[in-house]
């Protein structure tokens, strides 16, 4: 199945972002033919000697072996360069010994080329799960890659590892850290099998910081809890979520090496902003979404129960599909709530659309008007916010509408 050529209507009206190139961070990409024709379909990133490495992955109990190969390899030695070799088309997932042995191949192959250890080298596979990668094909593409090598790239790299996408993203910010400018800059590709845990489908960050790697660990990990872990488009996990954060070092600030610092502080701020652009991307880019929704629930008795509740109410089937045929059905909002879980009062309930009062205390708001609703269920942004009455704690997560193009697409993946 070739990538969709119609682009999300919710996608960013000013393209790919002007990506400055991070130091000591270098880019290729190749036609190996894995899955897609007339494109590019595998990425190689080079990080300087030295770089700490950093990451989050699925919990998914069907991981893939590439995603349980990076698990070990996170935080070992920063001995020599690292690589991070990706591809799309294939998830390499579900595919016992076999799986396990393309890891391999893949992996010393490139540190052979590379001359560095099989340690430093991280791979990731996204695409069809339970079929076998052709790796022989990445592997012939593996010199080619090298010998391409070149600062800056980042759109090519993004568009690389792109399946059902439809555009491909990017992020970037950029801090003053001890006098020096440092940059964070990454790419995502995600569109359906949306609800992160732990990470998101795949994302590569990188940033020429100075930073120690159990600081940057800490950093990927609470970034992670409110960006990715706080999207959904579908409510399915996948086997290959990965999320990799490299630090080369180059930008020579002092050293980071406690993040309640105040440059760690700044650093964890912008990392946030970066990954949480990403993460709404992924959103925007929703098998066939025509909406982007915030959910914001407020007045929970614990941060996990106003989770649940935001969670439920951006998962459920009946609130995506009226939001895509722009109902204002906000019985189904209740429903939601009640079946999250978490702890709830019918009669101290509360709903909004953006700033339009729709129930308050258990009941319809006596200022609501449904014309209003369902003018307001036009927009192609949208908040639902709900207040439980029971207590101080809130969360906020981002997901899209369903509708019959999501159908489509996912009748049709292997085709």
């Amino acid at each position: 199945m070739a990538v969709s050529n119609k682009v999300s209507p919710l996608a960013p009206k000013a393209g790919f972002p002007d990506l400055p190139p991070v130091a000591g961070v270098r880019l290729a990409t190749a036609a190996a033919g894995v899955k897609y024709r007339g494109r590019d379909d595998v990425l190689l990133a080079e990080l300087a000697e030295g770089s700490a490495i950093a990451g989050v992955f699925t919990r998914s109990s069907t991981r893939s072996a590439a995603v349980l190969d990076c698990q070990k390899k996170v935080g070992q030695p920063a001995i020599g360069k690292a690589a991070i070799l990706v591809n799309s088309g294939n998830a390499n997932a579900f595919t016992g010994k076999r799986g396990d042995e393309t890891v391999e191949r893949l992996t010393s192959s490139l540190a052979r080329i590379l001359e560095i250890p099989t340690q430093r080298v991280f791979t990731a596979s996204t695409g069809v799960i339970g079929e076998p990668l052709a790796h022989e094909r990445i592997v012939g593409k593996l010199a080619d890659l090298v010998q391409g090598l070149s600062a800056g790239g980042f759109e090519p790299a993004a568009r690389a590892i792109m399946t059902t996408d439809t555009f491909p993203k990017g992020a970037c910010r950029q801090i003053e850290l001890s006098g020096k400018t440092v940059t964070i800059a990454g790419i995502a590709k995600g569109s359906g099998m949306i609800a992160p845990n732990m990470a998101t489908m795949l994302c590569y960050i990188f940033t020429d910081a100075r930073i120690a790697q159990p600081v940057l660990q800490e950093m990927v990990e609470r970034a992670a809890a409110s960006s990715f872990n706080c999207i959904t488009v579908d409510s399915d996990t996948s086997t290959s979520d990965t999320l990799v954060v490299g630090a080369t070092g180059m930008a020579d600030n002092a050293e980071i090496v406690d993040g309640t610092s105040e440059p760690g502080r700044l650093f964890q701020q912008a990392l946030e902003e970066t990954m949480l652009d990403l993460a709404h991307q992924v959103v925007r880019d929703g098998e066939g979404a025509t909406k982007f929704i915030e959910v914001r629930v407020t007045g929970a008795t614990s941060d996990s129960d106003a989770k649940l509740v935001a969670m439920s109410v951006a998962n459920s089937p009946l609130v995506k599909t009226a939001m895509a045929g722009e109902d204002p059905n906000w019985g189904r909002i209740v429903m939601a709530v009640g079946k999250s879980g978490a702890k709830a009062d019918r009669d101290r309930l509360a709903i909004w659309f953006g700033d339009i009062p729709v129930a308050a205390n258990g009941w319809v708001s006596p200022d609501y008007s449904e014309d209003a609703g369902a003018r307001y269920m036009k927009n192609q942004e949208l908040v639902i916010a709900v207040d439980l009455g029971l207590g101080q704690s809130s969360a906020r997560v981002w997901t899209c509408d369903l509708t019959h193009g999501y159908i489509e697409i996912n009748a049709d993946y292997r085709s």
